[in-house]
């Protein structure tokens, strides 16, 4: 236990020191917003139109520089927290925490082997008795995590613990969502627009966090898609999302959406044609809209739009103007709807 946190502690200080760095430079080089960066043939680019065009990727690093610090907080109030109940029972931490962690925590089962290895066995690689070891070792370490935390959980509800470090300015971009297929209430407090790539293996992936947050929240989220395809990445996607445009013209946007999820990257006009006739499109009037480019610009100014507030891959989320990126796990938008709820009231 000890080793471990020893060693992820130089990555975690590196990286702080880095970005604080870079942030103490660049507050010490700021100028005002009014004072010229650059001259064009006598016309000034100025300070405040640089940061206005970079406020997204500002605010991201202000993020990481604030989850940094919250890391390191949180470790080290549990370095204190441990240090201070070992010097208590006149141990040593490590005597602590095999008697209060390792000697609490149950060998991994048979059954629960079985049991993650039926359900993951798809993805697994390599022959089933290494991949049963690595599921045990695996578990254990989880069961292990879990009293770790649940002990430190215990100390600090008995100690006096204040944090006062303060999360920075929160950024909201704005985004519009004028014409844009959504899901969910018109009048939904909380907006989650989503820039996607129909062949982004990525914005597959988020799918089913996607589904769990609609029905998590129903009726208090709105979901908006809108287009943002990668063509050095996948040269075919920007033909699938203006095929999908063409559906929504017929009021089958997300039934098609979920069908060029569900094949990607197969979108030739054959394959498009035939999505269109398994969601029961009128096929000549979508075929006419495909090959006339109907939404060309449309999708084109998506793109734009996207990397106007700061989108530089897909997937990318603005929840109520706050950028989200990535497929991140449901936790990490779980916390921006609750705090965007809690504001909402």
């Amino acid at each position: 236990m000890r080793q471990r946190i020893m060693l992820q502690k130089p990555s975690i200080l590196w990286a702080f020191t880095l970005l604080m760095t870079l942030g103490l430079l660049a507050a010490a080089q700021a100028p005002a917003a009014s004072e010229p960066l650059a001259e064009v043939d006598g016309e000034a680019i100025t300070a405040e139109e640089v940061e206005k065009a970079i406020a997204a990727q500002l605010a991201k690093l202000e993020e990481q520089i604030y989850d940094l610090k919250r890391q390191q907080v949180e470790a080290l109030i549990t370095e204190r927290l441990l240090a201070r109940e070992a010097a208590k029972q006149g141990v040593t931490v490590q005597a602590l925490l095999d008697a209060e962690v390792t000697t609490k925590v149950a060998l991994v089962t048979e059954q629960e082997i079985e049991t993650f290895y039926q359900a993951n066995k798809a993805r697994l690689k390599g022959d089933e008795a290494t991949a049963r070891e690595q599921i045990r070792a695996h578990l254990q370490k989880q069961k292990l995590a879990a009293q770790r935390g649940a002990f430190v959980q215990s100390l600090r509800s008995q100690a006096n613990v204040v944090v006062h470090l303060k999360a920075p300015a929160v950024f909201r971009a704005e985004v519009s969502v004028d014409g844009a297929p959504f899901k969910g209430s018109a009048t939904a407090p909380v907006t989650i627009v989503e820039f996607t790539d129909f062949h982004c293996p990525f914005c597959q992936r988020v799918l089913p966090t996607l589904t769990q947050l609609e029905s998590q929240y129903g009726d208090k989220v709105k979901l908006v898609f809108r287009d943002y395809p990668i063509d050095n990445l996948h040269p075919g996607a920007r033909k699938a999302h203006e095929a999908a445009r063409c559906a929504n013209a017929q009021g089958k946007f997300w039934a098609y959406h979920d069908l060029l999820f569900a094949n990607a990257p197969k979108a030739s006009p054959e394959q498009l044609k035939t999505y269109a006739q398994e969601v029961g499109l009128d096929v000549p009037a979508f075929e006419q809209c495909v090959n006339t480019g109907t939404y060309q610009a449309t999708v084109q100014r998506d793109v734009e739009e996207g990397s106007r507030v700061g989108v530089t891959g897909t997937p990318a989320f603005f929840i109520n103007g706050r950028l989200v990126s990535g497929a991140q796990p449901l936790e990490s938008f779980v916390r921006v709807i609750e705090e965007e709820l809690a504001r909402a009231q």
